[in-house]
């Protein structure tokens, strides 16, 4: 593979202006995503004109070269040919998105997406599990789902640290630091807290009861029940309040003690008011944000309905913008807090086929605009079967044909069964079955010539 993309990553990087005119270059799982001094130097319609490149997408203060699944080697190659700095930064701090909005879609994309796949690994492993135990339920006794179970759930239990050093190198902070902070939100010790008698409690109504188990110098320790194992808005919290700790340290550190009481005192704070201050207002935030999209789905009789086909709809849309990552938190918390997920569900019948659609968004449904619209009716139709039927994910992670697993109860005791697995296969291919109907009676070869 070495080389192999040597031509294309010079050819793109001539067209964009060259490396000068570039601030810094990452990539999710289809885009080359460069930050540019000058968005106007680059020269789109040549970049589109390379092959192997698929679409040129500028959004959220990025210009994104659409390449698809050999994204990580084009990367690589674009770092080594160009030189640019290893890890996809290069110091520039008037390079972030204007609006808020898109600051926040960055933010999130940043976060999650390095991980992706590792993480949709770990969801299809938990759902061959899952799909084994329902028809062998003594399975769950053997050791050898105990070890297979470490590959299915060690990632989620351990998202915290994950999440840590990822939100880290957003924030442009020491990675050990952040996965060190990480930690302490998943020590043993500190979840087996929540096993122990309570000490106090606050009932907050709608917005769940808050209790404590321990308290620090007399302020009391609000822990969710669960500890912090598998959560996401804590620790991203933490990072972001640790990442200003940390370069506030270093404007006045004496060179001499900074390697090591930089990272002491940022530590010692993000932890302490993490666990007495950060934690609980995250918990609140983590409470209130499944409180508003279970009564948005939870509305009676069409609650489910409309916004699982609401979401099934317009999907395609949220992914070329981005804004898809906006509900991958929300999903997470609520697999966290409910044990289930009503929103990535509805989107079975976009993606069941492949998993990852961006190259058949921007090489098909995009130059053609028809085509766009009838998968976007097709990804509805499915939406609309899994909200009728109430289908719903209990794990995260799997892509493409394996997302069908995931509609499974990871408890062999349930009585779902498999049944949400079933109206997951009948939503996608109702939602295919529909597309293809669309398109086969509207097509024009007039029109397609």
């Amino acid at each position: 593979m070495a080389g192999k993309y040597d031509d294309l990553a010079r050819a793109i990087l001539e067209n964009v202006g060259g490396k000068e005119n570039v601030n810094s270059v990452a990539h999710c799982i289809t885009r080359v995503r460069f930050k540019l001094k000058d968005e106007g130097k680059a020269n789109t319609e040549a970049i589109e004109k390379l092959e192997g490149v698929i679409k040129v997408m500028q959004a959220n203060g990025q210009y994104q070269v659409v390449v698809g699944n050999k994204v990580e080697d084009v990367y690589d190659a674009v770092v080594a040919v160009g030189g640019l700095v290893a890890g996809g930064e290069i110091d520039a701090e008037d390079d972030a998105p204007k609006g808020i909005a898109a600051k926040a879609i960055d933010l999130i994309s940043g976060i999650f997406a390095p991980m992706l796949g590792t993480f949709a690994a770990a969801g299809i492993m938990k759902g061959i599990l899952a799909a084994i135990t329902q028809f062998v339920p003594e399975f769950a006794n053997d050791g050898a789902y105990t070890i297979l179970y470490t590959i299915a759930d060690g990632m989620f239990y351990f998202l915290p640290v994950i999440l840590a050093y990822t939100a880290s190198k957003k924030f442009r902070m020491n990675e050990f630091t952040g996965m060190a902070i990480g930690l302490a939100l998943v020590y043993p010790t500190m979840v087996a807290l929540t096993g122990g008698e309570v000490v106090g409690s606050i009932d907050l109504g709608f917005a769940g009861t808050f209790s404590w188990y321990a308290t620090f110098l007399g302020i009391p320790i609000i822990m969710p029940a669960s500890g912090y194992t598998s959560s996401v808005i804590p620790i991203i919290l933490m990072i972001w309040f640790g990442s200003t700790v940390e370069h506030w340290c270093k404007k006045w550190m004496p060179a001499s003690v900074k390697m090591f009481f930089t990272p002491l005192v940022t530590m010692t704070a993000s932890i302490v008011l993490g666990y007495l201050v950060i934690g609980p207002i995250a918990t609140l935030i983590t409470n209130l944000l499944s409180l508003i999209f279970s009564a948005l789905f939870g509305l009676p009789v069409i609650g489910s309905v409309l916004g699982c086909t609401i979401v099934g709809a317009f999907w395609m849309c949220l992914v070329i913008f981005g804004f898809h990552w906006s509900l991958v938190p929300i999903a997470l918390v609520n697999l966290t807090t409910l044990g289930y997920d009503y929103i990535l569900g509805a989107v079975i019948a976009h993606s069941f086929f492949f998993g990852v659609t961006e190259p058949a968004i921007y090489g098909v449904a995009l130059p053609d605009k028809k085509a766009f619209v009838v998968a976007s009716i097709g990804s509805a139709v499915g939406g609309l079967i899994i909200g009728l039927t109430g289908a719903m994910v209990y794990i995260s992670g799997g892509l493409g044909v394996f997302n069908w697993l995931s509609f499974l109860p990871t408890d062999p005791a349930s009585t779902v069964g498999i049944m949400h697995m079933v109206w997951a296969i009948v939503a996608s291919l109702a939602g295919a079955a529909v597309g293809f109907v669309i398109e086969y009676a509207t097509y024009k070869p007039e029109a397609a010539k």
